[in-house]
């Protein structure tokens, strides 16, 4: 790594690591949702919901502490192509954990479905209630879910990677403010 600044700001780090959990989770929920038609259902769904516009507000803050609180630099012995990847990567990341929710909040207002938060709070339907929509909407979250799965998994073997194996200090950039 360069001389200079070795650490994300402190409040990307905090976004970062409160926002994982939250990713996690909601992997998880989606797939127990589509798995069972049990009484868990409702309940998954109703986490859900609010889980997913929480990321939504979550990752719009980070995004802009990402334009204002720029990156450590990553190590001047990496490969280019594997820096190139890397922030690749990120922006991907952002691109799905944006569209994640709109997609999913527009398939529920194509389907005509509720879209309740907590307490009185619900959310206005975003496009028109349309069938065919839907079932284009409903495709598309289910394949951008499996995309920010494997985005997920990638992320985490190369933070293990560098965390365990090379030991260059890009894990510590994100794990600890300080050397």
């Amino acid at each position: 790594m360069s001389a200079d600044r070795k650490h994300f700001s402190p409040s990307a780090r905090f976004l970062h690591w409160l926002m994982a959990p939250l990713v996690i989770a909601m992997l998880f929920i989606g797939v127990g949702m589509v798995a069972t038609l049990s009484s868990w259902h409702q309940t998954l769904l109703a986490i859900h919901k609010p889980l997913g516009i929480a990321i939504l507000v979550l990752v719009s803050v980070r995004f802009i502490v990402r334009l204002t609180h720029r990156a450590p630099p990553l190590p001047d012995d990496m490969p280019h192509w594997q820096q190139h990847i890397a922030h690749l990567s990120h922006w991907v990341f952002y691109a799905l954990l944006f569209a994640m929710p709109l997609v999913g909040w527009s398939m529920l207002s194509a389907g005509g479905f509720p879209i309740h938060l907590f307490g009185p709070v619900n959310l206005p339907p975003i496009v028109p209630q349309d069938v065919r929509l839907y079932a284009v909407l409903r495709s598309a979250h289910t394949v951008l879910a499996l995309l920010l799965f494997a985005t997920f998994l990638a992320h985490l073997g190369a933070a293990l990677f560098h965390g365990l194996i090379r030991r260059d200090g890009v894990f510590s950039s994100m794990a600890k403010g300080r050397d």
